[in-house]
């Protein structure tokens, strides 16, 4: 599998300024990752801290960090005394982290609805119908933003600390995918219904049906990663 360059057929990204003076490592990390899965930067492409130092305005110590981080999430490859390299993600690698999250995120939805409390049950749905003015908008980055909240909520509200350890660590390395796919056509919408069966599962306190919700919510997540990755493969 490649790593995307273009198509008609996909919303392409909108071209991003970088991110100059003041970048945080957690800036900088998804400002490349983005780069990567969208194709800007291609795989076998060297990343010299000196470039990227100067290209974000910082010093080479958050440049370090960013890279580490990225080859914990699969993007970047380093080895000893060379320079860090882009790296081509394959299909299989990224179905099976979506196969762990799918899994993972049905645990999350099953004791969710089994364990949140009123207060939390209440602040899910509304969340949840509070972003409908996003979909409406078509506002990829702000629902990305809101995206994260209201699984987060789904991780606390199984109240395992553990599990919420694993998931997250898990939903890292996945960030970028899961970011790139609300670039396609039609799938905000997609998404905000497919959180309404997870959100109406909890309020019902129905765990089997959340964790259904949330399996099958996830697995549409991988499909539409997967075309937005893949689109131009062969």
């Amino acid at each position: 599998m490649q790593i995307p360059m273009s198509n008609p057929r996909v919303k392409q990204p909108r071209r991003r300024e970088i991110i100059r003076a003041g970048t945080t490592v957690d800036e900088m990390v998804r400002a490349i990752a983005d780069m990567i899965v969208t194709g800007e930067m291609q795989p076998g492409e060297k990343l010299d801290e000196f470039s990227l130092a100067a290209r974000f305005e910082v010093s080479r110590t958050p440049v370090r960090e960013s890279l580490r981080q990225l080859c914990a999430m699969g993007l970047v490859d380093r080895q000893p005394n060379r320079s860090a390299m882009v790296m081509n993600v394959t299909g299989e690698y990224l179905a099976s982290m979506f196969e762990a999250m799918a899994e993972l995120e049905r645990i999350c939805a099953r004791l969710s609805a089994e364990r949140m409390t009123v207060d939390e049950r209440r602040a899910l749905e509304k969340m949840h119908g509070d972003s409908m003015r996003l979909v409406h908008a078509g506002a990829d980055d702000d629902y990305a933003a809101h995206n994260i909240e209201f699984h987060t909520r789904l991780y606390r509200g199984a109240h395992n600390d553990h599990i919420f350890e694993m998931v997250t660590q898990t939903r890292a390395r996945l960030a970028p995918f899961r970011r790139a796919q609300f670039r396609l056509p039609g799938r905000l919408a997609k998404s905000y219904k497919e959180h309404q069966g997870i959100v109406t599962a909890i309020l019902r306190a129905d765990a089997e049906e959340a964790a259904k919700a949330a399996y099958w919510h996830v697995s549409n997540v991988s499909d539409a990663s997967t075309v937005f990755v893949s689109r131009n493969k062969g």
